[in-house]
């Protein structure tokens, strides 16, 4: 076991023959010195132990052969982050909450390997601190996620009434998303419902996957917008749930992986007679090609209808138009 002594991250030996199928914080009360089985399930469950840049936040996770965790060692008191002046593109804002049209490339939240420059620290900035506690102090004002290489629009509460009041909306399913992906393939159909448990993968941790048993229920309606030949299709999702990583599994699924998706890609693209600069171009799209596009719901104090859209951001808009105009 080696300590990292600047990132205070254990590197933690991997699991043995003899360990296999052992519960994750058992594992670890038996490796780490010096670190109660409690110290270990409060840590597992705040996300601060990582296997293949995972978070695994189940303590009763079986270990595996070979695994190999990094165990993040905070302070007792977790540090609260600290604001940064990174620009927002603010879309709405009021006392209750504020909603952004988040640039692909910005985490949402610290997790490990993103303690900084991440929303929470720019919110903390441009809100000079008034942001709902209810998220904890790692997460203070997030009522919902979208992924790093997302873009798109994202509402944080600033007080505990607007995010109760957000969080039950979510919870309810009765919050409007509407997203927008380049995916390869043409869909058949070209619209409809896309039902399926959503958990971890039993073969990559790494990844989401649709479950036979086990999960959590998620939909997904779909409705091809346009078709870029046969290679290509931009796809309408609205999201009933809202799990983990949904419409890129939902559509993987289908087997239309998204342009750009380095965890759920397709194993090979083919040319379809493609121009070699525009095959090399979807190869080589630097995220995974989805939007947020409109976020509607009932403003907890007000209750006011909200409705909000955002333009595709730059380089989704290129990739659209460059298949558009093949």
């Amino acid at each position: 076991m080696l300590m990292n002594d600047e990132n205070c991250i254990l590197n933690i030996a991997p699991v043995t023959e003899a360990q296999k199928g052992e519960r994750l914080d058992r594992f670890l009360s038996e490796t780490v010195a010096d670190m109660s089985r409690n110290r270990l399930q409060k840590l597992i469950k705040g996300g601060f132990v990582t296997l293949d840049e995972t978070e695994i936040s189940d303590p009763a996770f079986k270990v595996r052969v070979g695994d190999a965790f990094l165990l993040e060692q905070p302070p007792l008191i977790e540090a609260e982050p600290e604001p940064e002046n990174i620009p927002l593109d603010v879309v709405f804002e009021d006392d209750d909450l504020i909603v952004i049209n988040k640039p692909a490339g910005l985490t949402v939240h610290p997790a490990p390997g993103a303690w900084k420059h991440t929303l929470v620290h720019a919110l903390l900035y441009h809100c000079q601190g008034n942001l709902s506690g209810v998220g904890g102090v790692k997460r203070p004002g997030i009522v919902h996620r979208i992924d790093k290489e997302t873009s798109g629009l994202i509402v944080a509460a600033k007080n505990d009434m607007a995010h109760q009041g957000l969080s039950a909306q979510f919870f309810e399913h009765s919050i409007e998303r509407t997203y927008y992906a380049v995916v390869y393939g043409v869909p058949n159909p070209l619209s409809g419902t896309v039902e399926g448990n959503i958990g971890r993968s039993k073969f990559d941790r790494k990844k989401m996957a649709v479950l036979q048993s086990g999960g959590k229920f998620a939909r997904t309606h779909y409705k091809t917008v346009e078709l870029f030949g046969r290679f290509a299709a931009l796809v309408q999702c609205q999201l009933e749930t809202g799990r983990t990583h949904q419409i890129r599994v939902h559509l993987s699924s289908l087997g239309h992986a998204l342009v750009g998706d380095k965890i759920y890609k397709q194993n090979h693209i083919t040319s379809m007679g493609l121009p070699p600069l525009v095959l090399e171009y979807l190869k080589t799209f630097p995220r995974q090609a989805l939007h947020a596009a409109t976020l509607g719901f009932i403003h907890p104090r007000t209750k006011q209808k909200l409705f909000f859209e955002a333009p595709f951001a730059p380089d989704f808009k290129e990739l659209v138009e460059r298949l558009h105009n093949l």
